[in-house]
Order: C-alpha cells, then sequence, then structure tokens
C-alpha cells in the first residue's frame, strides 16, 4: 500500500516511518526509505556538526521534481522528546516575533525528519546552550559560488587563493561541496559576535576581489558574476544558514556536501576531479577516511 507504515525503534524512541518505497529522486529513483537509510548511516559523522545548532528543514513531500518548502518552526506533530528551542525571530518573514526550532542532537530526531522527507539541512554558524542560551558564532565560512559558465573548477582555484589568505591571517581552513555548484570554506573560530565575522569576512573577499577582479567578485549585485566566483561572506550573517556537511541536497541526484580535502581541490582545479559525491560515495568516504571535518570540533581559532 502506498501509505503503509512500518513501527521502529531508534535508539529506543518508537517512531512510525511511512512510504518507504517512495521515490524522491526520480532521475536515480532513490526512495525515502534509502534517504533514511542514508542519514542513519551518516549519523556518527554528521550529528557532532549540527548538535546545539537550531536547524532550518528543507522539505521536498513529493520529491525533488515537487514542490519544496523552507521549515525553521516545529511542526505541530513534533515528538516531545525532540529537543527544541524557543528563540527570538526579529524581521521573519511570516510575522512571528519567535520561532520553535528543532535541534537536532540524536539519531531518532534525524530519522524523524528524514521520515518528513526533511532533504536538506541547514544550520546557522552558532548555537546554543543546554538551557536555551544563544552563543556567539564559533564558525566563520565562505561559499563560493560560479557564476556560469564558471564550475566548481573557477571555484577550487578561488579556495585555494582564500585558503591562503586565511593562512596569511593565521587561520585554517577547511573546504567542502556545497553539493550543489559550489564549495565552502570553514574556519573554527573562537566565540565571535556575527558582526565581527561579517565584518572580518567581508573585508577578506573584498581583498581578494582587488587581487584578482578577474576571476572574484565579493559584491552581491547577480550581473557581476557571469564567469567569476562570488565569494559570498554574508553566510556569516547570524540571521543566516549553511547546508550542514553530509546534507543530502535536491538536486536531480542524492548529491551530498562533502567534506574533501586540500589535494582534492587542488585536483579539481587542475580539471582532474569534479568533486561531486553521491550518497553512497559519501559512506564510502567515511569508511575509509573518517569525517575529515572532525577537527573543526577542537580547534577553535582566534580571529585577526
Amino acid at each position: 500500500m502506498a501509505d503503509a507504515r512500518v513501527a521502529v525503534k531508534v535508539d529506543g524512541r518508537q517512531l512510525s516511518l511511512s512510504n518507504l518505497d517512495k521515490v524522491l529522486y526520480p532521475e536515480s529513483g532513490f526512495t525515502k526509505g534509502e534517504v533514511i537509510d542514508y542519514y542513519t548511516r551518516v549519523a556518527p559523522a554528521l550529528l557532532p556538526h549540527i548538535t546545539d545548532r537550531p536547524a532550518t528543514r528543507k522539505r521536498y513531500p513529493n520529491g525533488v521534481e515537487g514542490q519544496s518548502f523552507f521549515e525553521k518552526n516545529a511542526p505541530s506533530h513534533t515528538p516531545d522528546w525532540v529537543r527544541t528551542v524557543t528563540l527570538p525571530s526579529p524581521g521573519s518573514s511570516k510575522d512571528r516575533e519567535e520561532v520553535r526550532y528543532i535541534v537536532i542532537d540524536d539519531l531518532p530526531t534525524l530519522v524523524w525528519l528524514a521520515n518528513l522527507a526533511a532533504l536538506e539541512l541547514h544550520v546557522p554558524q552558532w548555537s546554543v546552550g543546554p538551557r536555551g542560551r544563544v552563543h556567539d558564532a564559533d564558525l566563520l565560512v565562505f561559499d563560493l559560488d560560479p557564476g556560469p559558465p564558471a564550475t566548481i573548477v573557477e571555484c577550487s582555484e578561488v579556495a585555494v587563493l582564500l585558503r591562503d589568505q586565511l593562512a596569511a591571517d593565521g587561520l585554517q581552513a577547511w573546504p567542502k561541496t556545497s553539493g550543489s555548484k559550489g564549495l565552502q570554506l570553514y574556519v573554527p573560530i573562537k566565540e565571535t559576535s556575527a558582526t565581527r565575522t561579517s565584518e572580518y569576512a567581508k573585508e577578506l573577499a573584498g581583498r581578494l576581489e582587488a587581487d584578482r577582479r578577474d576571476l572574484v567578485v565579493s559584491r552581491m549585485a547577480k550581473q557581476l558574476r557571469p564567469r567569476k566566483v562570488f565569494v559570498d561572506w554574508s553566510q556569516n550573517n547570524a540571521a543566516k544558514t549553511t547546508v550542514a556537511p553530509y546534507s543530502l541536497r535536491a538536486r536531480a541526484l542524492p548529491t551530498v556536501s562533502t567534506p574533501v580535502t586540500w589535494d582534492e581541490v587542488e585536483a579539481c582545479r587542475q580539471g582532474t576531479d569534479d568533486l561531486r559525491f553521491l550518497a553512497h560515495d559519501v559512506l564510502d568516504r567515511l569508511d575509509d577516511r573518517g569525517d575529515l571535518h572532525a577537527p573543526l570540533l577542537e580547534l577553535r581559532q582566534r580571529l585577526p
């Protein structure tokens, strides 16, 4: 039956999974059951990166070719064991004064959301404590977005330039694919206000643009982006979120936002690697290499 349900127990929590055979990625036939299986298997690497970070989910109830919606507020049917935190929401597009966010701290919550076809998981650069206290940002993020006909090859070149600029400022960066068209660089930092991280990121992006106007743009205007790589520093705004490491993306195929090595970025810059990874690729990479972004969970650097 199309709406058949399966009762499962996940780490002691009783869940009812539905429509496991429903195809969510038509081009590959990837089903909701496979989405749940992927998130279950990737959870040991994924969860440490999103624990304590209020999650925005992008849901695709009818698959990647159907309508989707971003969901910040916890739905009314959220189980009482799911961790939520209620935070102010100034300037909300839905005129809400507060948002009751879901915080994905455990496997049952992750599986429950996967069953709701929450394919993409996005989190901010700041976190919340056990009692809901908001901590300052502990990540600095750059999102590298290619303007056609530029591709991830040009993004890789810019990533290396940005890595070197960060290193000159005493900062170490870790790359990952966006799972879409570009790359993202993560820099773990000591807790710092979003205003400070945004100011630094904007200044550094502008510095890079001044050095390489043929390749880099740091301004938002879309007419400036063709053939260049937009270094999006605005992801550091406290109101913004970035797709989480190991999150699926809602592309034609089940691509994943995947941590990569600098050697892989260098190879892509030379056109020998396209840095596209599907769900099964990522699980194999984790078996072989472990979590390449694990050092981010321990290292905290001071902004210059």
